[in-house]
């Protein structure tokens, strides 16, 4: 019944076979966004950490975002890709782009996301693109307002992807067609 075969217990490197089972656990892929070297001034001077920013995707629409502090980088790396792994969230994609423009704002960085027609491509910089990217969004316009913080625009970038509404879920709650809510690009086929 079962497709695993037994086989013999030969002397092997455990830790090898553990890092590729990891790896093919799950469909998810990885992009550092940030590595930094953060300082903690305590009495006799100063405590060094690194802190990694990563994100996670399955190019379907799922998408996470986590921070991991530790005293070495593959620590903290570890760190943020666990908790990033925790941190999945759904996005609302309309075929290669979003269905609507949205605005996300956290601290001083503000995002702007605006759907394109296909074959333009993701039209993004730095951790804008690499979220957009995971998130499965192939063509997409943005433009980043504000701060250039690098962790505060990932997180505007995660705050205007949630804030997307489906088309089916717009139409009903305002009393229209769904063909009356996609992008111009789709109702001039539907018309053609």
């Amino acid at each position: 019944m079962s497709e695993y075969k037994k086989t013999e217990h030969k002397k092997t490197d455990h830790k090898k076979t553990d890092q590729k089972q990891f790896e093919t656990q799950d469909a998810f892929e990885e992009r550092v966004i940030e590595i930094a070297r953060v300082a903690k001034v305590v009495k006799g001077g100063r405590r060094f950490q690194f802190r990694a920013s990563v994100v996670v995707g399955d190019k379907k629409g799922t998408i996470g975002m986590g921070v991991g502090k530790a005293n070495a980088v593959p620590d903290a790396m570890r760190k943020a890709s666990e908790r990033a792994r925790k941190d999945l969230r759904a996005v609302n994609l309309s075929g290669t782009t979003i269905p609507h423009e949205t605005l996300g704002k956290v601290a001083g960085a503000k995002v702007f996301l605006k759907p394109a027609s296909p074959g333009t491509g993701v039209i993004a910089a730095g951790g804008v693109r690499a979220v957009l990217e995971l998130a499965g969004v192939r063509d997409i316009l943005t433009k980043s307002m504000g701060s250039a913080n690098v962790l505060n625009v990932v997180m505007a970038t995660f705050g205007a992807l949630d804030g997307l509404r489906s088309p089916q879920i717009e139409a009903a709650r305002r009393g229209k067609k769904v063909e009356d809510l996609l992008p111009f690009w789709e109702r001039r086929k539907q018309h053609a």
